[in-house]
């Protein structure tokens, strides 16, 4: 499978899904940190890193979700972040059978935040990158990694990594429809409640304010979820702090 990434020869089988505008070499750090524990898959989105670019057909999380499943080495630890903690979240939903334990650090899935303060405090930010996206995909770009990047000014990123998330903004809009919506109906009753495994929560303490409320909301839903806050980190905690994340997915998988 193309666009598929490997780390560490760990006992314990793991699925990793990246953040928006990553690849799955994002998880390296913690896949590596946890390569005693863990044999880590990390696959990239569709469009995303060595993956086959999107064709714009079928909602496309529901495509990311497939191929995350396509990726699957049977039942094992299932770790999601951002945009990759809604396919996970999504696909612990629809196939309980293959997660033991859900990892979700900072998934965004923003319905679940509906009528908190901080969705507010979204949607007016969501309405800057509109217009930002009327001026083109690099301004859209720029703005966007001022709220979710790792806090690097625009300027200070690489040619290359420029061009790269750039390119890539037409996914993260499409990737709304799941953010925003419910295409797999996990508002629902029963939806999450049903969803007996360990869970783990995540979120850094200088994120967006919506990614603890989609958490809190998240957590009274699941009946064995868990929560972490991490000091000083932000959005992109598994790229820029992975000696964190790796010691508390670390906790979590050996107690």
């Amino acid at each position: 499978m193309e666009g598929v990434h490997r780390f560490g020869q760990g006992p314990e089988t793991a699925l990793a899904l990246h953040c928006a505008l990553a690849s799955g070499m994002a998880w390296r750090g913690v896949g590596e940190r946890l390569g005693d524990l863990l044999t880590l898959t990390a696959p990239d989105h569709p469009g995303h890193g060595t993956a086959p670019d999107w064709d714009g057909t079928g909602e496309y999380g529901a495509v990311a979700l497939e191929r995350a499943l396509e990726a699957m080495d049977g039942p094992g630890v299932l770790i999601g972040h951002s945009f990759g903690g809604v396919v996970a979240l999504r696909l612990a939903a629809a196939r309980p059978d293959l997660v033991r334990r859900l990892v979700l650090i900072e998934p965004v899935w923003f319905r679940a935040a509906e009528g908190t303060e901080a969705f507010e405090q979204l949607q007016a930010d969501m309405v800057g990158l509109a217009a930002k996206l009327e001026e083109g995909p690099e301004p859209a770009a720029r703005y966007f990694t001022d709220i979710w990047g790792t806090g690097r000014p625009w300027e200070a990123l690489d040619a290359r990594t420029r061009a790269y998330t750039a390119d890539r903004m037409h996914l993260v809009i499409a990737a709304e429809t799941g953010n925003f919506g419910d295409p797999a109906g996990l508002a629902a009753p029963g939806g999450l409640e049903g969803l007996t495994m360990p869970v783990l929560l995540a979120a850094g303490s200088e994120s967006h304010p919506v990614q603890r409320a989609v958490n809190d909301a998240l957590a009274a839903r699941l009946p064995h979820a868990r929560q972490v806050i991490w000091d000083g980190a932000g959005h992109l905690a598994p790229i820029t702090k992975p000696d964190v994340v790796a010691r508390t997915l670390r906790e979590f998988l050996t107690e």
